[in-house]
Parts: C-alpha cells; structure tokens; sequence
C-alpha cells in the first residue's frame, strides 16, 4: 500500500496549497503567514455570517479549505450579533498578536479576493449582501 494516494486527497491539498500560494503571492508574504491569514479569516467570516448563508458558502470550498473553515467551529455561538468592521478586524489582529499585521483591511481584502477568485459569484454576491456596510467595503469589485 506504500506509495499509493487516493486522488481526492492529493487534489484537497494541491487546492488548499494553491489558495495558501495565491493569498501568499498576493500580499509577499510566507506560505506559513499566508495560511494563518486565510485560517483566521475564515474562522471569523464563518462567524459572521447568518448560519444558512455560512453553510452554503462551505459547499463551495474546496474539501480541505471547507475542513480549516469548520475548524472549531462552536454552532450555538454563532453568529456573532455585534458584526462590526472592527470587532472583525480586532479577531484577526488577535491571531496576529506576536506578528502584527501593517495593514489589516489590506490582509483581510487580499483572502476576500481570493474567494472572489473560487466562489461563484452569486454566492460571493450573497455572502457580501448578508454584511454590514463596512465591511463589505474590503470584498473586491467588479
């Protein structure tokens, strides 16, 4: 049995590695700094998001990508009512609390981006319409 792979894990993880690799060449950062970016980013969108639009969200991630999404994941904690810009902000600043972020908006837009790149964009439109105001500013545009 050495030696062989089940397809669909090597595929799970030349996805995750890709997005990792995309986030990373985006900002010129580390692949390891770049993971904990899109890592916390998920956790606290995950968070903020109403329950029905998070899980449809999941469905379009990529099988590990939907796995670092769940990670931890607490169901009667979520959502988060008070869904301010910058108690989203404040979370991931506290992920990089020993390796602070120069410009959080621009690190948060960078894994908004790309999602934009590998949901479809209905359910991107969703996601963003389900936000408050201010913090739908840091999704790309058309």
């Amino acid at each position: 049995m050495s030696g062989t792979s089940i397809a669909t894990f090597t595929q799970a993880a030349q996805q995750a590695q890709q997005w990792v690799n995309e986030l990373a060449d985006d900002l010129d950062w580390t692949d390891a700094r770049a993971y904990r970016l899109l890592r916390s980013v998920l956790h606290t969108l995950r968070d903020w998001l109403p329950q029905d639009e998070m899980l449809d969200l999941s469905a379009q991630l990529p099988v590990l990508i939907r796995g670092i999404y769940f990670e931890g994941w607490k169901p009667r904690e979520t959502p988060v009512w008070d869904r301010r810009k910058e108690e989203f902000v404040a979370r991931i600043r506290e992920a990089f609390r020993d390796d602070a972020l120069d410009d959080p908006d621009e690190a948060i837009a960078a894994v908004f981006s790309v999602l934009d790149r590998h949901v479809s964009r209905s359910e991107i439109e969703e996601v963003r319409n389900s936000m408050k105001k201010s913090l739908r500013v840091l999704w790309p545009t058309d």
